[in-house]
């Protein structure tokens, strides 16, 4: 008996890459792993089913966000990128750097700007977001420093500029040392002020309320 197409281990990958896209786009999963296992078990797919690999879900989120979004997300990721800025300006004893989706551009409705921060004490960085009047939560964030090496570190979360923000605090010795990426196992791309400033230079200008 002849399989079906579906059955066919590349129709699984893709399928199962377009649906944990849609999962990460429309409610907001960032996790790769729990988006493809959710994605598996919306489309009745078994344990022994092909998975995707993060970069073919990334690739399928943006085609998604090209498709259903693309008239309103390049506003967005100036807006996001703008936040980061001013936080990053005013953080800059902290060699603050933006990682992720924001600097990526594959960003959704549900995207936070995720910062990497570089401070020997972490309630120095507290202090430092509460003279700014941002409230702020504490919260553990695991990055991949080597493949077989999985770290915890601590950080913030906290909302500043209208967007929600997850801040991890290394300590100043890993700064030249770029976690892994959950996309593609490499070292993370991270930028710091001047590098998102000609981001910014690039991208369409939004006046903000206060401007003249």
């Amino acid at each position: 008996m002849r399989s079906s197409s579906r059955d066919r281990p590349d129709h699984q990958r893709l399928a199962l890459a377009v649906e944990a896209a849609r999962i990460i786009q429309e409610e907001g999963l960032l996790d790769f792993r729990s988006a493809k296992a959710k994605a598996a078990a919306r489309l009745g797919l078994g344990r022994r089913a092909q998975l995707p690999d993060n970069e073919e879900i990334e690739a399928a989120l943006a085609e998604r966000n090209r498709i259903f979004h693309g008239d309103r997300l390049p506003e967005l990721l100036v807006t996001l990128r703008q936040a980061a800025f001013q936080l990053m300006r005013d953080l800059d004893s902290y060699q603050p750097r933006l990682v992720g989706d924001v600097l990526s551009g594959n960003v959704t409705v549900h995207t936070s700007v995720d910062l990497h921060l570089f401070s020997d004490t972490t309630e120095a960085v507290s202090t430092s977001l509460e003279s700014l009047g941002v409230s702020h939560r504490s919260l553990d964030r695991r990055h991949r420093l080597r493949h077989d090496e999985v770290e915890q570190f601590p950080g913030y979360r906290f909302s500043v500029h209208g967007c929600d923000f997850a801040s991890t605090v290394f300590p100043v010795r890993l700064r030249g040392h770029a976690p892994m990426s959950p996309v593609d196992g490499k070292p993370m791309r991270r930028a710091g002020l001047r590098e998102l400033a000609a981001l910014l230079d690039l991208a369409p200008v939004i006046r903000s309320p206060t401007s003249g």
